[in-house]
Formats: structure tokens, sequence, C-alpha cells
């Protein structure tokens, strides 16, 4: 049996959902669908270590590096549904410091892919502690979800917080840090 194309699988969703794959609106949706798909999970071709290892510097600096409010924009594995929102991700140093668009790159990385909240933030925790090795990761990220949006509870307004905090991230002090910094609103630019 002849494995289907994900054109003829998205022909046969439009079929089953009883609408006219041939119809204008239509005719050229099976293929927008397969890129949309293709660009949305584009993160399973790449390596995390790839997306660290290219900017990782010896530098003698030992206190928190904090970037927040990193746009996220994933897929959840359930539905196939989005779930949007920001990542706020900080680490401290043990000898070596990553370029800081890595940070972002690694979070799109990992969001460009099937996914639940709770996965991603580990994920992102552990390639900056298995590539950078610092001292302590700490990553938080807050997203609403369509799944919960659009369909079954139907509550727009609610957002779903998960955090994963990896050596002197642990402890309540360094803890208590980080999440005072990206709490804080700072408007450097206006």
């Amino acid at each position: 049996m002849a494995e289907l194309s994900i054109r003829d699988n998205v022909r046969a969703i439009l079929e089953g959902l009883g609408e006219d794959p041939d119809r204008e609106g239509l005719v050229l949706t099976p293929e927008r669908v397969e890129k949309a798909l293709r660009f949305l999970t584009r993160g399973y071709s790449q390596d995390p270590s790839q997306v660290l290892n290219e900017a990782l510097f010896t530098v003698s600096y030992d206190e928190m590096v904090i970037i927040k409010d990193i746009d996220l924009f994933s897929l959840c594995e359930h539905h196939m549904l989005p779930f949007f929102g920001k990542a706020h991700v900080a680490y401290l140093p043990d000898g070596k410091v990553v370029g800081l668009s890595k940070i972002p790159r690694l979070v799109e990385m990992f969001a460009r892919r099937l996914q639940v909240q709770e996965r991603l933030t580990v994920e992102i925790a552990e390639a900056i502690e298995e590539t950078v090795k610092p001292r302590g990761v700490g990553v938080v990220i807050e997203a609403k979800h369509f799944c919960m949006i659009m369909r079954g509870v139907e509550q727009q307004n609610s957002v779903a917080v998960t955090s994963c905090m990896k050596g002197d991230f642990r402890e309540l002090k360094t803890r208590e840090e980080f999440l005072s910094l990206i709490k804080s609103k700072h408007d450097f630019l206006g």
C-alpha cells in the first residue's frame, strides 16, 4: 500500500469534513498546509549543540545572564493547534558564555516541533546545561494554548506557566532573583 503524502492526507481531511477540495478556495490548500507544517516543524532537522556550539566563548563572567520575553510559537502535539507566548531563559556562566542570539534560536528550534509546554521548557534548559555547562540554568515559559482557547474549556484569558530550574537555580535565592528580574519591566528604549 502506497504511503499518502501530507497533501493527500489534507485532501482526505477536507473531504472528511464534508468540503469539496476542488473548489476554488481549497484547491491549493493541501499544498499550503504541507508547506506550513514543514515550516512549523523545521526544528526536527536542527541540532541544539550545533546551534549553541557555534557561539561559545571563554569569558570570566559569573553573574546571571538573562534573555527574557523571547517570543515563541509552537504546535501542541495533542491537537496540532498553536500555542504561543514568551520564554525567559537565564544561566550562570562557569567560564563560558554563549552568544546572546543563540538562546532565542534554541527556543525557536525546540518550539518548531510538535510539543507540550512542559517538555519544551525542560528541553531548552537541558540543551543549555549540556552544551554550555553553566553553574545553573532557569527557564520559564508563559503561553496561551488554542486547544484551551478555541475548544474544550474555551478559556481565552488563561495562561500556562512552566519552569525548569537546574543547578544553582534550584537554590531559593538564585531562583527568586531570576523570577524577580523576569517580572520587572524595563522601558529603556522609550
